[in-house]
């Protein structure tokens, strides 16, 4: 079994910050590519940034220059770092990875529950 569990999500003014975090955990012997995705009311899911196991990393035009992404490897975890938050930014995140489990011989992606953001002042 492999969970997701995402953290950090809440209630931030518009201009605020956020961090938020996604940890797996279970039988898990490498992550390939993480990456965070938003879904808000009425729309499509939308990938937010995505992170290489290497480091390389890719995000979505709407949130260049205020969300940072990075991972640590060595914990399972992805963060997301969102600054200068707007009302637009408001969704559910869901954190996804790739995950080769132990015994397996592919990857199998993986998506936490979500975690709400709201931007509100």
């Amino acid at each position: 079994q492999v969970q997701m569990v995402e953290s950090g999500g809440g209630i931030v003014q518009p201009g605020g910050s956020l961090r938020l975090s996604c940890a797996a955990s279970g039988s898990i012997f490498s992550i390939n590519n993480m990456g965070w995705y938003r879904q808000a009311p009425g729309k499509q899911r939308e990938l937010v940034a995505g992170i290489t196991r290497g480091g390389a990393t890719n995000y979505a035009d709407s949130v260049k220059g205020r969300f940072t992404i990075s991972r640590d490897n060595a914990k399972n975890t992805v963060y997301l770092q969102m600054n200068t938050l707007k009302p637009e930014d408001s969704a559910v995140y869901y954190c996804n990875a790739a995950i080769l489990r132990g015994g397996s011989y592919y990857f199998t992606d993986y998506w936490g529950r979500g975690t709400q953001v709201t931007v509100s002042s």
